[in-house]
């Protein structure tokens, strides 16, 4: 069994360290992951600048990219065989709800999916690492338990796993939740640089609009990991049907001519 490794806050980042410590006695595990802080990079590629390659003292590698970077990367060149599992994490902070477009780590399993191959995107509701060996824990209880029921084969799938910071013993079931909706992100924040130049910071995610049960929200909330399974398809297919109707109004529309 071969894991690869990356996550969207930096190779030394402590959620990194403390999933390779978790997983390296399951498989053959390889680090491979951004040089710098990449938070809400999504699924950006690195088109207009080369990509370099070092190892760092603890044998992790790390990349001036982004966590999709990292992972195409390996998978198309840099990698000399084909991991049987992505994991992506352990994030400073929640990937719930519409966070999911935006995340970085998410971004890095994405990746890892979209070249056929089962990942993993692990994050800590709260910040700060507070319980973050318990956390890893449960991370490898999670792929283990995926291991034990062979379910790392070659059908790729995408989960992403939000798991609360609290002592090991004190984590909920595993539930199996839909994502939940935040309201708009707050306020820009405004200010002046030395030069009298006005500069912008984006604002913090907005609170949960929809933290129903069944969301990730009020799965983490009440204590438990929330299991959220993901595609990449954005077909709005459930209005495929009155898009059909409004296609052939727009063809006849623009065959005339707009007047």
């Amino acid at each position: 069994m071969k894991i690869l490794i990356s996550n969207d806050d930096g190779y030394q980042a402590p959620g990194i360290v403390a999933l390779y410590e978790a997983l390296k006695d399951l498989a053959d595990v390889e680090v491979i992951a951004p040089e710098q802080n990449n938070s809400a990079k999504s699924n950006a590629l690195t088109l207009h600048s080369p990509l370099y390659v070092h190892r760092a003292a603890n044998g992790f590698r790390y990349v001036n990219g982004t966590p999709a970077d990292c992972v195409h990367i390996a998978l198309s060149g840099l990698l000399d065989y084909k991991p049987d599992l992505v994991v992506s994490g352990i994030n400073n902070g929640a990937n719930m709800g519409d966070d999911t477009i935006y995340s970085g780590t998410v971004g890095a399993a994405m990746e890892g999916y979209l070249f056929g191959i089962p990942a993993i995107a692990f994050s800590q509701v709260e910040r700060d690492w507070v319980e973050l060996d318990a956390a890893a824990r449960k991370a490898r209880d999670i792929v283990q338990a995926m291991l034990t029921n062979r379910l790392v084969a070659d059908k790729p799938w995408l989960l992403n796993v939000n798991i609360p910071n609290r002592p090991y013993d004190q984590i909920g079931h595993l539930k199996l939740c839909r994502l939940g909706r935040r309201h708009a992100a707050e306020k820009v924040i405004q200010q002046v640089n030395p030069r009298g130049e006005t500069m912008y910071w984006i604002g913090a995610a907005g609170p949960a609009r929809d933290d129903a049960d069944g969301t990730d929200f009020h799965a983490t909330a009440q204590g438990h990991v929330a299991m959220t399974p993901l595609k990449v398809d954005l077909t709005d297919h459930d209005s495929l049907g009155y898009w059909a109707q409004t296609a052939s109004q727009l063809k006849a529309t623009l065959a005339q001519g707009i007047q």
